[in-house]
């Protein structure tokens, strides 16, 4: 079964409030939107991750995997120190399968990817999670070592948000060792955030063939949607703004022609997954 391992959920703001420092009002997105337009391309199994508007209030990730009864999986934000074992174990009950480091976002915790990650580390290894790492390539160069040397799987968000970069180059190359390593997975997601075309569906062939190279069985395909506007259109928490003007169904329909073998394709979007989150 199809699996599309990115998307975010948003409830009415009077009954699921977004956090104070936001810096766009988010619309509503829900499941019966999402299956409407990933129906035609028979995309069943969905993996709902924790956007930056939420924080740590997971109440919308946990009600869309109780609507999605087993076809979803969830990626949680948690603050360490606050969260008892009882609702980690809830959550895992639930579906949720890893938790997230967000570094890209414009809002919420800015402390380094090294003091996040060994705070949430030993949650991830006791309940067999994986750890979630949005974070520009730079920084994920920067934070080789510790990525490497993780115990517990790690999974890159978009490309890696190579933007500005090369697989040739040195972050390039840090990027794809990470990649070659067994506990190492990578979104193939959201080409627009790579890209200088906001509304890009199509990934970059050079960075698609190196990574497919290095980890084509740890790669998984995530869609991003509703498609969060870029951060140069955030105009303050108050406004809701628009999300990108894109077709779902271009979206899968590129990433299948761009991988050249859509036997590959499949196993990206069916096979990977399904291990990766556990799905029957």
């Amino acid at each position: 079964m199809r699996c599309d391992s990115h998307v975010h959920f948003v409830g009415p703001a009077d009954r699921h409030p977004q956090a104070g420092d936001r810096t766009y009002q988010a619309d509503v997105a829900t499941l019966k939107q999402l299956e409407i337009v990933s129906a035609p391309r028979a995309i069943r199994r969905f993996v709902i991750v924790q956007p930056s508007f939420y924080g740590t209030d997971n109440s919308v990730l946990l009600e869309g995997l109780a609507a999605l009864a087993g076809r979803g999986r969830g990626v949680a934000v948690v603050n360490a120190d606050a969260t008892s074992a009882r609702v980690l174990s809830g959550y895992a009950g639930q579906g949720v399968r890893g938790l997230r480091i967000n570094l890209y976002s414009p809002i919420g915790d800015r402390s380094p990817l090294a003091l996040r990650f060994e705070a949430i580390a030993g949650l991830a290894r006791e309940l067999g999670w994986h750890i979630e790492v949005i974070a520009p390539i730079r920084m994920l160069a920067d934070n080789f070592a510790l990525l490497a040397t993780s115990r517990v799987p790690v999974v890159i968000d978009h490309y890696g948000l190579h933007a500005g970069f090369q697989p040739d180059h040195p972050e390039g190359h840090a990027l794809l060792s990470l990649l070659a390593m067994p506990h190492v997975w990578i979104k193939l997601s959201a080409p627009y955030r790579v890209s200088a075309d906001p509304l890009a569906t199509k990934p970059d062939p050079i960075w698609l063939a190196a990574i497919l190279e290095a980890a084509s069985e740890r790669c998984v395909w995530g869609s991003d949607w509703p498609h969060t506007p870029p951060h140069d259109q955030h105009v303050g928490g108050a406004v809701v703004s628009p999300y990108r003007n894109l077709r779902y169904e271009i979206l899968v329909d590129d990433f299948i022609a761009a991988t050249g073998s859509a036997e590959l394709a499949e196993r990206i979007l069916s096979d990977n997954p399904a291990r990766l989150y556990g799905f029957e």
